[in-house]
């Protein structure tokens, strides 16, 4: 049986000492928030995902979703504990007080998700989307529309769905075949058919709300002529209480390779009733709005993942005898030692906790941008903020969840026999970590974005929001000793990402396919340098506070051992990621089609 506790000591090492959360109280509508507050919210979140979630989560993978005359039915336990977050406020917990919400920052609330990706990942995924569908709403829709279906999608009575994709056309929207025909009362009637809806029907809420793209008769060609709707599984009456059923409905769902208690459904809208969101024709703006948090929270999944393969990995290995240390013997009273012992173990587990530890900075930093980037009085401050946030986005949703991914297959490997088979849990989160690469674009699509959009925006405006506190760390650190054997490989990888960037920028304006070819290579340097600054702020964090809390020897020094790892073992990647962008797509594009 898998073992989960969520890392709330690491967060508040994050939150306290490195990145200070009390910063938070001087935004706008935060005034209340302060680090004691923090701390207990995420001791309670915790307590929930352990208590209530994670012990779901294997028999949820085991028994998965039921699909029966175009229902679904959730598995044992999904209904139970989804009440009990209803009756926590917890699906509102970072959603606006105006309706309903208990106002939170983001920031918080991305700590929440990784506790819950950890506990399970497929009950995660009916919050996410509710709470990805109310951000559009509430970024975009009228004020009759957010009155409509904003209150109950807060409380959790209703939730949400994302339905972009369809059976011929998957991150190209452009070809959306979805008809809108708008009608006298102001409506709409919505048709058509989308697939890979997650949580497109299911039995948790008594309506769901879907934003539907679709295109009107008289848009334009192409993405230009998307308009996004809210098409409600039941219409709802005057007084908001649900009425009859509408022209919506889950025809199949998908049996999938993993998160098999997540309805991932084909969905038909028949002339449904839906609402406009946003202005007609400009359904990209808001549904962006959606994607690109969904894009941070797919981040988070792998990160999720990611820590309880790792937890349970070292409880493994701690507790499993084979062999005998290199070294001399371990346990001169047992048959042999724990594998722990085992260097090719240890360089396994280090691997993924150098990884988790850096990537968990990395999220905190980028959160509290979001924050900043929506609440700041200064509209230069938020301009930056966001700009920082953009930048970010495709690196921790693809670069996470490729190292995430790697990371469950170590857990396993750790494992060995015992990792492949589904009594110890292990093989789920490979399963779940697989499809993280995948949605909400995947991560050569992230690649693209990052290389093709973020990049030459602003004639770089966006890489400054990296570039340039790098810099100042570096000048404001260098003459520190104690820093020097983690900030000079920084440094060094620091120098190659700059280079990197001249050079894809120049070919990619005089041959597109240049930056298309280094892509993928230049999100992961770019993610391992962006790592590396946080673990030497982190180092440099320690080193600041080791004599304040001598109470926190033992945490401090495990600290300093994990980056001397990351940087010793995982930051050298850096230079192969930097000679395969230098080489160019000469090799690459040589072939012709009938080659392959």
């Amino acid at each position: 049986m898998p073992i989960y506790k969520a890392p709330v000591e690491d967060y508040k090492f994050l939150t306290q000492e490195v990145f200070d959360f009390s910063t938070l109280a001087e935004l706008q509508g935060f005034k209340e928030i302060s680090l004691d507050l923090v701390e207990q919210v995420m001791e309670e979140t915790a307590k929930i995902v352990e208590n209530e979630i994670f012990p779901l989560n294997q028999s949820s993978d085991h028994e998965g979703c039921k699909y029966e005359n175009g229902e679904v039915k959730t598995p044992k336990g999904f209904k139970e504990a989804y009440q009990k977050f209803r009756d926590g406020g917890w699906i509102g917990l970072a959603c606006s007080p105006d309706y309903g919400g208990q106002g939170f920052p983001k920031s918080l609330g991305y700590i929440f998700e990784e506790f819950m990706d950890s506990g399970s990942l497929a009950f995660g995924m009916y919050l996410g989307l509710t709470v990805g569908a109310y951000r559009a709403i509430y970024e975009y829709g009228n004020e009759a529309v957010k009155e409509k279906f904003l209150h109950k999608m807060v409380e959790g009575e209703w939730s949400g769905t994302m339905c972009l994709t369809e059976p011929h056309c998957g991150t190209d929207l452009g070809l959306c075949k979805t008809k809108a025909i708008p009608q006298e009362d102001g409506s709409y009637d919505v048709t058509g058919t989308k697939i890979f809806i997650t949580s497109g029907e299911h039995d948790l809420t008594s309506n769901i709300i879907h934003l539907v793209l679709a295109k009107t008769p008289d848009a334009p060609e192409g993405i230009k002529g998307i308009s996004m709707f809210a098409v409600p599984k039941f219409t709802i009456k005057d007084d908001g209480t649900c009425g009859d059923r509408n022209g919506v409905w889950c025809v199949s769902i998908e049996d999938k390779m993993g998160i098999k208690a997540s309805s991932t459904c084909v969905m038909n809208f028949d002339n449904a009733k839906g609402w406009l969101v946003g202005d007609l024709h400009k359904g990209m703006q808001a549904m962006f709005v959606m994607m690109n948090a969904e894009r941070l929270s797919v981040g988070l999944q792998g990160l999720g993942l990611a820590e309880v393969s790792y937890q349970n990995a070292v409880a493994y290995a701690k507790d499993r005898l084979q062999g005998r240390s290199l070294s001399g013997v371990k346990n001169p009273d047992k048959v042999a030692d724990p594998i722990i012992h085992h260097p090719d173990v240890r360089k396994n587990l280090l691997t993924m906790k150098a990884f988790i530890e850096g990537a968990r900075a990395l999220s905190c930093w980028t959160s509290l941008h979001l924050d900043v980037s929506q609440k700041h009085e200064d509209l230069r401050v938020r301009q930056d903020a966001d700009d920082m946030v953009a930048l970010m986005t495709p690196i921790i949703k693809a670069f996470f969840t490729d190292l995430a991914f790697d990371a469950t297959n170590l857990g396993v490997q750790v494992l060995g026999g015992h990792g492949y088979i589904k009594e110890y849990g292990m093989e789920q989160y490979v399963r779940d970590a697989r499809i993280t690469q995948i949605y909400e674009g995947t991560n050569g699509i992230q690649a693209m974005d990052l290389v093709g959009r973020k990049m030459p925006e602003g004639m770089g405006r966006l890489l400054r929001q990296f570039f340039h506190p790098a810099a100042s760390f570096i000048e404001e650190k260098q003459e520190d000793e104690r820093l020097s054997p983690y900030l000079m490989p920084f440094v060094k990888a620091y120098s190659k990402l700059q280079q990197a960037t001249a050079v894809t920028a120049q070919k990619g304006i005089k041959n597109p396919e240049e930056a298309g070819a280094a892509a993928t290579d230049y999100l992961h340097l770019f993610g391992y340098t962006a790592l590396a600054f946080m673990w030497v702020r982190i180092v440099d964090t320690v080193y600041q506070n080791y004599d304040k809390y001598p109470e926190k020897k033992s945490f401090y020094d495990t600290k300093l051992k994990t980056a001397k790892f990351f940087f010793d073992r995982m930051l050298p990647k850096t230079s192969s990621h930097f000679s395969s962008i230098m080489s160019g797509a000469g090799s690459m594009m040589a072939f012709d089609t009938e080659e392959f």
